[in-house]
């Protein structure tokens, strides 16, 4: 299918739309989950030192053996990968190990041993994704569901496959991104529906499909607040999000130069760096974003010490895709290139010319439709900044006399700093100054929905 091709029309039916999704774009019943759960275990016996480890994360990473554990490691082979639940199991498997033994000392490791770095770029390659722990790694691929109709959105049901602490906490803080992720899942063909019908000037239909939106973010919203169920501010910004940090900008946090990938023969390798993952990585939100036509510009993104801030953020959005998942990154550049300007777009248009085919009643409950959508995804985007509050900011004011360095310990101040320069230096596990960009992205997709 190339970029130009558009899905079947909005009156094809809901088979046909679906059967392209998942054959052309890897978008499923469940979103851009997969359509069956991941597997929790390499067939093969021949990776059992893989998953011997990964199996033991929390207890090595907490003996202080972890590291030593994987010197011992041989270099394996991804000759015997042999299907795609594989590769991407194999991916999860090595994207913890790779981000435990980096984080999971006093201090940052600054070389990844070639019994990950080897098979893990090979892995990388394959599926076109960073060698890192992307969201797709701790999300997307790494979840079981006790549901007896593997309803995925039965937040309650979810348990992720691995931890770094192997706390309940972390579980509960990958596990409400997946239910988000599986809520969003039959609102993506409704989208597409708005954005075909708009093209062809049917305004119910456009008008009823975003109704069904706002719905669904209204669902993700209620999803999002249930975090605090079972999650711990002070375990995840102390425990868990230091080893979601990337190598991007974690100077600060023992990583000047990023990590070097020693492929071993003779010191043959190469220092890399990458973002950490993070919710920017959210295939789901991006085509929101996209569909509703909320623009993102410069402003906000890059890490405190630079000093090219606004040419950064003009890419960051952009950036990203390369951490998602290569069908999902096909779909989103198809979606953008199908549907320039999305919604708003088209809104816009309908409502600049009086020869429009609809009647002023139509027209004006279209453009309802379409503000209150803008407005319940800036919502839920200010809903993302208060948890960022509770469990970074708040958190990061609190003197911490841990040992060692990483994330936590790079990210707070003493009681008595600057307040305004220490909330502008907090930096997000993808290697963002975190409020800044927030703020910026949930104030722009408020103007989305402005027609003034």
């Amino acid at each position: 299918m190339s970029p130009c091709e558009p899905l079947p029309a909005t009156k094809a039916s809901p088979s046909d739309v679906s059967r392209v999704l998942s054959d052309e774009f890897g978008v499923t019943s469940n979103a851009f989950l997969p359509e069956q759960q991941p597997l929790s275990r390499l067939p093969n016996p021949y990776y059992a030192p893989w998953e011997t480890i990964v199996c033991a994360l929390s207890s090595h990473i907490q003996q202080h053996t972890l590291r030593q554990e994987v010197d011992r490691l041989p270099v394996l082979s991804t000759h015997h990968l042999t299907t795609e639940p594989e590769w991407r199991r194999a991916y999860v498997v090595l994207g913890f190990l790779t981000h435990a033994y980096v984080w999971g000392g006093d201090v940052a490791s600054e070389v990844l041993p070639p019994s990950i770095a080897v098979p893990l770029l090979s892995i990388s390659n394959q599926l076109s994704l960073p060698p890192v722990a992307t969201y797709a790694a701790v999300n997307l691929w790494n979840f079981s569901s006790s549901s007896p109709a593997s309803d995925l959105t039965d937040l309650d049901s979810l348990t992720a496959l691995h931890t770094f602490t192997g706390t309940q906490d972390e579980s509960w803080f990958y596990m409400v991104s997946v239910a988000m992720e599986a809520q969003g899942g039959p609102i993506i063909p409704v989208m597409l529906s708005a954005l075909s019908a708009l093209q062809h000037h049917d305004l119910p239909t456009a008008t009823e499909a975003l109704n069904e939106t706002t719905s669904c973010i209204h669902k993700l919203g209620i999803l999002l607040d249930r975090m605090d169920e079972k999650c711990d501010p002070e375990v995840f910004y102390h425990q868990i999000r230091p080893f979601l940090a990337g190598s991007k900008n974690m100077a600060g946090a023992g990583l000047p130069n990023g990590v070097f990938y020693d492929e071993g023969q003779g010191g043959k390798g190469e220092w890399r760096q990458y973002r950490g993952g993070s919710n920017g990585q959210s295939s789901l939100i991006q085509l929101f974003d996209l569909v509703l036509g909320v623009e993102h510009v410069a402003q906000g993104n890059a890490s405190p010490d630079s000093c090219s801030r606004e040419k950064k953020m003009e890419s960051f959005h952009r950036e990203v895709r390369g951490y998602m998942p290569e069908p999902h990154r096909r779909f989103l550049e198809f979606v953008e290139g199908r549907y320039p300007g999305g919604l708003r777009k088209g809104v816009e248009d309908l409502l600049a010319t009086s020869t429009t085919k609809g009647n002023d009643g139509e027209r004006r409950e279209l453009r309802e439709a379409f503000t209150t959508a803008t407005k319940s995804l800036a919502e839920f985007r200010n809903k993302h900044l208060q948890i960022v509050t509770r469990y970074i900011v708040i958190p990061s004011r609190k003197e911490n006399k841990a040992k060692g360095n990483n994330l936590a310990t790079a990210s707070s101040r003493l009681p008595g700093d600057d307040k305004k320069t220490f909330i502008s230096e907090l930096t997000g596990t993808g290697g963002t100054a975190l409020l800044p960009f927030l703020k910026q992205s949930r104030d722009e997709t408020f103007r989305a929905g402005d027609f003034s």
